[in-house]
């Protein structure tokens, strides 16, 4: 890693937000933490595969700020709660506990050792009412601590809409939402999944589309509202859910 892209890393962070509209609603601190929290990324990177970016430049605009455009979608801030399922590097939950300090975060993943250093991310940083939770999506979704107890879930992965709304939807309470985010290229992908979202008892309110600060790439939030208490016999076992997805 260059000494002249490392340095870099808060002025990218600075203009992107202001890009976003969003410089009076970050503090300062928040731009410390994001630049923290990237330097040890790529560090840990090493040893461990959380990324396949490696330059720093790259990992402000194409994780860090991508992962800030949900601000920009949704009212994250007064207390909310939020739950990462399969945060894997701490994206989006780890950096919008930075951007968004009054969020209560928790990131879910399979791996523990993923989470062992996000723990210590969250130590070095001082970072409060952020928790990690070792499961599978689809086991922890029915346990009653974490159904439905969430404003807001999100993802960021590749897998199909119909999958990841059985995996999200069951952890976000009656008037709250799933935000998922995609690839703009996703239309066909959301029209087939508006059975499954209406199964587990969401609707797709809307699609945001937006430009990373810096790039040319383009992404997309895909908001489910959930509408009523999502059918007790969803999530089902994952050999169920990728053989039959809904």
């Amino acid at each position: 890693m260059g000494i002249q892209e490392i340095r870099a890393v808060p002025d990218i962070l600075r203009r992107g937000l202001e890009e976003y509209g969003l410089a009076g609603r970050v503090s300062p601190r928040a731009v410390q933490d994001l630049d923290t929290y990237c330097r040890m990324l790529l560090d840990k990177n090493r040893e461990m595969n959380l990324t396949a970016i490696t330059a720093p430049m790259d990992a402000a605009n194409l994780h860090m700020l991508d992962c800030a455009a949900l601000l920009n979608c949704a009212e994250l801030e007064g207390g909310k709660t939020l739950i990462d399922v399969g945060t894997g590097a701490g994206f989006p939950g780890m950096a919008l506990k930075m951007l968004v300090p009054s969020l209560d975060v928790t990131l879910l993943d399979s791996l523990n050792k993923r989470l062992d250093w996000l723990a210590e991310v969250a130590g070095v940083l001082e970072l409060t009412a952020i928790h990690t939770v070792h499961a599978r999506a689809e086991e922890a979704g029915l346990d009653p601590a974490l159904r439905e107890q969430f404003d807001f879930a999100t993802a960021r992965a590749v897998a199909d809409l119909r999958i990841l709304c059985e995996l999200c939807l069951p952890f976000v309470k009656v008037g709250g939402r799933f935000l998922a985010m995609k690839s703009t290229g996703s239309d066909e992908e959301i029209e087939g999944a508006r059975s499954a979202v209406q199964t587990l008892r969401g609707r797709v309110e809307r699609c945001f589309d937006y430009t990373i600060p810096g790039t040319g790439v383009t992404h997309r939030v895909v908001v489910v509202q959930k509408t009523a208490p999502t059918p007790a016999n969803y999530p089902r076992r994952w050999a169920r859910i990728q053989k039959a997805p809904l």
